[in-house]
């Protein structure tokens, strides 16, 4: 195995950060009676809604590897449950467009407001040469997390 730098350790401690979220995603997700990918669907609605892009089932479900019907069932699920509503757009009859509701996202904020609020805060303290690293950093990394497995470099997995 190869020495760790200071990239490792960063690496690391950005799995540390992720496995915590996901163990509070899923303590919220329990508390609230959702699964934890019903909680990944309401984080790429809210994306979807941020970024202006229409949020149709079908988007939806490719961006939670979900086939047509365990997308149908999460969608139902999550509106029986009052977090999302379908409404046709108003360009295109034919789509079906989701969003998240109020409800559900002052639900989401009570739970992971705090969060949000410390990380923002933290974030305050850094110059902005400092914060544009991060921001470079996290979409480099994101977007090596997302590549397809032929398309991802590296040879070292510890």
């Amino acid at each position: 195995m190869a020495e760790q730098g200071p990239e490792r350790e960063i690496v690391h401690l950005l799995r540390k950060v992720t496995v915590e979220f996901g163990l509070r995603q899923a303590e919220f997700a329990a508390r609230n009676g959702m699964h934890p990918t019903d909680v990944r669907a309401l984080i790429c609605l809210l994306d979807a809604g941020r970024s202006g892009t229409g949020a149709t089932a079908g988007r939806l479900g490719a961006e939670l590897g979900l086939n047509s019907a365990g997308t149908t069932s999460l969608i139902d699920r999550l509106e029986r449950l009052g977090h999302l509503t379908r409404t046709r757009d108003a360009r295109d009859r034919r789509r079906v467009l989701l969003s998240v509701t109020p409800q559900a996202v002052e639900l989401g904020w009570a739970a992971f407001g705090p969060m949000i609020g410390s990380a923002e805060a933290l974030l305050r303290g850094f110059d902005e040469v400092e914060v544009a690293a991060v921001r470079r950093f996290l979409l480099g990394f994101h977007a090596a997390v997302s590549a397809k497995p032929d398309q991802a470099g590296g040879t070292d997995r510890s």
